[in-house]
This record gives C-alpha cells, sequence and structure tokens, in this order.
C-alpha cells in the first residue's frame, strides 16, 4: 500500500436506502471520477472549483451506471487533507457495487476499515485522540456518548494535553540545561517554582485519570443487574423499565435459564439491564448453568435490583444476607419490592416494618400492574451518580488514554519524589521525559505501526 494510492469505499450503512454515498481519496480521485462522470453542460470536474456540487451521470462504456450528484474537494481542505470525492446516487446495492467496481477497475483501491480517517490523522488534520472520537460519535446511542465524542472530536481534550506536554517541555529544558553547565555548579529553574509546577501538573494528570469511571460508564453504559429468586417478578420489571416483551413471563419456576440483556438511555445517560436466572436450589443443570452466569453478572454490575416477592419475603431476605449482600460490596443496592398489589394496606406496612432493618434502599411496587417506571429510573438516575456534564468537560473515555495517563502519573510522581530527595538532574530529567511520552502516545505525537494498527482496525469501512 502506498500513501498516494487512491481508496474509495460506501460510506453510508450498508444495505439499500434512499441514497447511497460513496468517497474517494488520494492524488488524482477527481481526475479518475472525471474519465466516468458526464454533466449535461459538458463541463469537467478538473476544471471546476474546489468544494463544489455537480450533478451528472456516471457511464460505463457509454452506458449510464446512474444519476448522480459529486461533491469535489481539493487538498488540504478535505477531511482526509487529500484531493476528495464523494458521489452521492441512487441507494440500490446493484447501483453501488457496480460504481465501485468500476473505480476499481478505473484505478482506485478498495479502503481499509478507518483508513480515510487514518489518512487525516497522518496529514496532520486531527490528532489521534481525536481520529479516535470519530469512532466514538459514529457509536454514540445516547445523548451524553454524543457530548463527550464531540468534545474530544473537537480537540477538547487534546488541548488539555498540549497544555500539560508544553509545561513539561519547558520543566525539562530548565533542568537539561542545568546538566550542561554540570561542572559549573548552577542552578537555572528554582527548585521550590518547579516544583509547585510539577504538583500542578501532577494533579491535572489525576483529575484527568479519575474522570475515566465516569467517561467508561457514558460511554458504555451502566451495567444493572437483576437478581432474585424464581418467579420474584424480574422478567416483568425488565418488560416494564425497557418498554416491550423482552422477557418471558410465566408462573412456573425457572423460566429465565439465561441472562437477557436490554438497554435504554434515561437523560443521556445509557442502562445495560440484565434480567438473571432465578436463584434457587435446583437439580436442573441448564438452570445452574444460568445461576452460575448469574453470580458472574453480579460481580460485574454497578447497580443491582434485588427483587422480592412481598408475599413470602422472609426467606429470601435470609438468601440477600447470606449470598448477594458480601457480592454486591461496593456496588449500588436496590431492593425492589414487588407484588405489593397482592397484599392489604395492613400487611403492607407490616411487610415494611420487619423488613426496616435491611442496609438498602427500598422500593414498594407491583410490577405487573405498574403503567409507568418513571419512579424507577429516578431512582436509577440517582443510583448512577454521574454528574451533570457541559460542553466544555474534559472526560477521558478510552482504556488506551486512561492507562496512558496512569503511566504518566506514575511518572510525575516520581519527579516530585525526587525533588524532594534532592535526587539528581539526570534522572529527574529522565521522569520527565517519560511522563511526556505517555501522554504524547494519547495524542499521537509519539506512536508506532502497532498502535495505529489497532485503532483503525476497528472502524467501520468508509470512515
Amino acid at each position: 500500500m502506498t500513501e498516494d494510492s487512491i481508496i474509495c469505499a460506501v460510506s453510508t450503512p450498508p444495505g439499500c436506502g434512499g441514497i447511497a454515498v460513496i468517497r474517494l481519496s488520494g492524488k488524482g480521485s477527481i481526475e479518475l471520477v472525471d474519465q466516468l462522470f458526464r454533466t449535461p453542460s459538458g463541463t469537467t470536474l478538473t476544471e471546476s472549483r474546489p468544494n463544489t456540487v455537480h450533478f451528472g451521470e456516471i457511464l460505463k462504456d457509454d452506458r449510464t451506471l446512474d444519476d448522480v450528484l459529486i461533491s469535489i474537494f481539493r487538498a488540504p481542505h478535505s477531511f482526509t487533507g487529500e484531493e476528495t470525492v464523494e458521489i452521492s446516487c441512487h441507494g440500490s446495492v446493484y447501483i453501488q457495487q457496480q460504481i465501485l467496481q468500476l473505480l476499481i477497475e478505473t484505478g482506485a483501491r478498495s479502503a481499509l476499515p478507518g483508513e480515510f480517517t487514518q489518512r487525516a490523522f497522518l496529514n496532520g488534520k486531527m490528532d489521534l485522540s481525536q481520529a479516535e472520537a470519530v469512532a466514538d460519535l459514529i457509536a454514540s446511542t445516547s445523548a451524553g456518548q454524543h457530548k463527550l465524542a464531540l468534545n474530544q472530536m473537537r480537540g477538547g481534550f487534546s488541548n488539555e494535553l498540549v497544555k500539560l506536554r508544553s509545561q513539561l517541555l519547558d520543566f525539562t529544558s530548565l533542568i537539561e540545561l542545568e546538566l550542561d553547565f554540570s561542572e559549573e555548579d548552577v542552578e537555572f529553574a528554582d527548585r521550590s517554582n518547579l516544583r509547585q509546577l510539577a504538583v500542578t501538573i501532577e494533579q491535572l494528570i489525576r483529575k484527568l485519570a479519575d474522570s475515566f469511571s465516569v467517561g467508561n460508564a457514558i460511554k458504555n453504559g451502566i451495567p444493572v443487574a437483576i437478581i432474585g429468586e424464581t418467579n420474584a417478578g424480574k422478567s416483568t420489571l425488565l418488560n416494564l423499565l425497557v418498554g416491550e416483551e423482552r422477557a418471558i413471563v410465566s408462573d412456573i419456576h425457572g423460566t429465565t435459564r439465561d441472562v437477557i440483556e436490554d438497554t435504554i438511555s434515561l437523560s443521556g445517560i445509557t442502562f445495560r439491564f440484565i434480567d438473571t436466572a432465578g436463584i434457587r436450589e435446583t437439580s436442573d443443570s441448564i438452570e445452574n448453568m444460568g445461576i452460575e452466569r448469574t453470580f458472574k453478572k453480579l460481580e460485574q454490575a454497578a447497580i443491582v435490583l434485588w427483587v422480592i416477592d412481598l408475599t413470602t419475603p422472609a426467606l429470601q431476605i435470609e438468601t440477600l444476607a447470606k449470598t448477594i449482600l458480601p457480592k454486591a460490596e461496593g456496588k449500588h443496592l436496590l431492593l425492589v419490592f414487588n407484588k405489593s398489589d397482592l397484599l392489604t394496606a395492613e400487611e403492607l406496612s407490616e411487610r415494611q416494618q420487619m423488613l426496616n432493618h435491611i442496609p438498602a434502599e427500598r422500593l414498594y411496587i407491583s410490577a405487573k400492574h405498574e403503567t409507568s417506571p418513571t419512579f424507577i429510573q429516578e431512582k436509577l438516575l440517582q443510583a448512577a451518580a454521574l454528574p451533570e456534564l457541559t460542553q466544555n468537560d474534559v472526560i477521558v473515555t478510552n482504556i488506551r488514554h486512561y492507562e496512558a495517563l496512569s503511566k504518566a502519573h506514575q511518572a510525575i510522581l516520581r519527579v516530585i519524589e525526587g525533588m524532594q530527595t534532592g535526587i539528581s538532574s539526570d534522572f529527574l530529567s529522565q521522569d520527565i521525559r517519560e511522563c511526556m511520552h505517555y501522554l504524547g502516545e494519547i495524542t499521537g505525537q509519539i506512536s508506532n505501526d502497532e498502535i495505529l494498527g489497532n485503532i483503525f482496525a476497528n472502524f467501520c469501512i468508509g470512515k
């Protein structure tokens, strides 16, 4: 593969639609398409101004394949920074395939996954963290995900890192200048000022790293495990929360034998609900496998909805105390007491008093007869406890970024410790440069082919 090759791909989702967009990028793209394109006026694309759209037809052997609109962009004013052409054709899969085949026969080649964005990175149109945000923006399914990805793509995160690296560069320049005059025993940098700068940088890096827990929850959704004994109403609750008959509801014990997952978006936050097999003693090997998976999902969850049948709460509370509470440590536990409609007001009052000793928030519902899950959703939002985010908040959502920040944080801590113990300037400089290295890995100022390959391989073709 050469960097000046012309690449092409369908950039709209696969399948049939109203229109499809086929993108080309690389030196000579406009000239290549010009060979296959004819306008009613006879004008050519190569003679046309950049950033213009042209109506005409794509021809193969003087036969019209389709009427199209063609947009042209000249380097460096395009997404990739290269000469770029976008062909908007009708969404027939046959037409898409015929045009792509024609482009390849004329000299283009099929683009690899993420290759357009990779070229944008290589041509300096964006840094690596912004390129990764493109994939996040495409994959966003909630307002929260969209907001974070858009902020990162526009350089919010990158700007913070550029400031940090600039401060570190000034820092190490003064230290290394002293090394050049080590025989004269001079100090160009005030150690107290440098120590304060190092502390400030450490606090900023730690703040960014600490934001990953919030960013990861918004990006990947908050896992909510619906746990309980058989026939307590877990599947009914799942159906109520997601607004459809997602799980089978039956009076027969052990109906749910495997985990069932679905998602909803509340106030821009995605919640991933996991309906699990009911917990009970059973000789059914398949049901036991489902129960084992229940406990695995419990470990992965951030919020646990423990559903308890109010008509027979005593034994279920005992199971809760022995089995669930130890495994739910560190998670937000909500006790959902179900089937309240089957109790009289006096019985319900007695149950509530009997259960007051349980150290968790309690909800009393009738999942079967509830018409709206609003009050449960409000409790979930409170349990998530995510801060209100603005467009300018810098939040880390990528595990690769988090790992690099963690390593950078360790390096800057060594710098602070070294200054306190009076370590020699050459070791101090090495730790500063290591911190800069890990920050540079995030933006791509320091990168290798393996990292780039792993990142862009996860993109969709055409982007």
